[in-house]
């Protein structure tokens, strides 16, 4: 494949040029660290604080503290240099594709919170898998397989923390969620490392 510079790639209306195949390589030259950044901030929060909440409080939090991911992984952003709303930055489908994929995740909040209302300590265990659902289309897209490990590896260790720790199910939870965030972010920067090093 020919090699093309992708950094001064604009994709509009009128640029129809640009294929698939372009804007998935200029997609995959981003660092996106900041929102596991974020991800592994809330959850180490949650988890520490768990020990010292009302059950109550807890609830509120696992729901407003994954809620805010987003919001302060979009602030981080302009910390890592991806700066999520650059208006400046190149129009990508994949962009597109990926909030799909987030909104897909997000949508299964229809089914944790009827369950949730029968049942309050499966807030973290629908919670902690649905928020990380996402990272699944996301490996697909880059062609990376920390995204697929990400997923399958936090839905079997949140499973597993539920069963094995009732009376800690939050810590435990947020102890996988954070454990399997730190070797993402790990893969995820030496993967940007590897790339600008080409």
């Amino acid at each position: 494949m020919a090699q093309v510079s992708l950094n001064n790639l604009r994709f509009s209306k009128e640029s129809s040029e640009v294929s698939l195949d372009q804007q998935r390589e200029s997609f995959k030259q981003k660092r996106f660290i900041a929102m596991p950044m974020a991800g592994t901030i809330v959850w180490s929060l949650i988890g520490i604080s768990a020990a010292f909440l009302s059950e109550q409080a807890i609830t509120w939090m696992l729901y407003l503290g994954t809620g805010a991911i987003f919001y302060l992984g979009a602030g981080l952003s302009y910390v890592t240099g991806e700066r999520f709303f650059d208006k400046k930055a190149q129009k990508n489908s994949f962009d597109g594709l990926f909030y799909i994929g987030l909104l897909m995740s997000l949508l299964v909040f229809a089914i944790a919170l009827p369950v949730a209302a029968i049942d309050h300590t499966t807030v973290p265990l629908s919670i902690g898998i649905l928020t990380g659902l996402m990272w699944m289309p996301w490996s697909w897209i880059v062609q990376h397989w920390v995204g697929y490990f990400h997923t399958v590896t936090r839905t079997l260790g949140i499973v597993m923390a539920w069963y094995l720790f009732p009376e800690a199910r939050v810590e435990a939870i947020s102890a996988v969620i954070v454990a399997v965030y730190i070797v993402s972010l790990i893969t995820l920067e030496r993967r940007f490392q590897a790339i600008n090093a080409q």
